[in-house]
């Protein structure tokens, strides 16, 4: 029996894309192993580690944390993981950070999840909270009984300042000024396959179908209608 090559791919799309639902059922019907960067890093920052401590002194400055501490970060986190197919995300977010990756292996192919902004936009700013219960409502899946109103005390909502639309705007141009030069090195070397759409069920078809031509579908569940 030929047992394939084992799958290195890295999953890429802005906040708000659909990336965590996308990457949790590669998980589920693929069986790949998930690192994601910010897991780790808030794994570490709790642990404590030396790079943890590094990197929350960034984070507290309101800096961005530095391509080499990142790097190693993850590059020590893949070496765990040679026997297994795995899935990047958050990882590599710029062209110094994907060069030191391509040093230690060899990626197959970035999945990028290519969501309008204005769609992510309308996402995120529909998203309001009840601070002391934690409740969320979203304005257009789960909208409150009363505009701007908890259901069940009565009291005000409230809208946190990441799903502010001048604070998703700035991250989306954040994001966009410093990944493009990731997805064009990706492009040229044949890597990159986009997924376009404004719906994660709607795109979700087509990932599974092209994942499907690299690994076999794990998952138990009825594989003619993937959720």
């Amino acid at each position: 029996m030929v047992v394939p090559p084992l799958l290195r791919a890295v999953i890429m799309g802005p906040p708000g894309s659909g990336k965590g639902t996308v990457s949790a059922r590669i998980i589920k019907h693929f069986g790949v192993k998930h690192l994601s960067s910010g897991d780790l890093l808030r794994d570490n920052m709790q642990k404590r580690t030396e790079v943890g401590i590094l990197a929350k002194s960034y984070i507290d400055q309101g800096q961005l944390i530095p391509d080499d501490i990142m790097t190693q970060l993850m590059l020590n986190e893949i070496k765990g993981l040679d026997q297994y197919n795995w899935l990047l995300d958050g990882f590599p977010r710029t062209v110094a950070q994907a060069e030191a990756l391509d040093k230690e292996c060899h990626i197959d192919t970035v999945i990028d999840l290519d969501v309008p902004f204005e769609t992510i936009k309308c996402r995120l700013t529909a998203r309001w909270i009840h601070p002391a219960s934690g409740r969320v409502y979203n304005l257009e899946f789960s909208p409150p009984k009363v505009q701007g109103i908890d259901d069940i005390t009565g009291e005000p909502l409230v809208q946190r300042d990441d799903d502010k639309p001048e604070t998703v705007s700035k991250r989306l141009r954040a994001y966009d000024a410093q990944t493009k030069p990731v997805l064009e090195y990706y492009r040229k070397k044949g890597l990159l396959k986009s997924f376009s759409g404004t719906e994660t069920n709607k795109i979700w078809p087509h990932i599974y179908a092209f994942l499907q031509t690299k690994l076999p579908d794990v998952s138990q569940k009825d594989a003619a209608n993937p959720r």
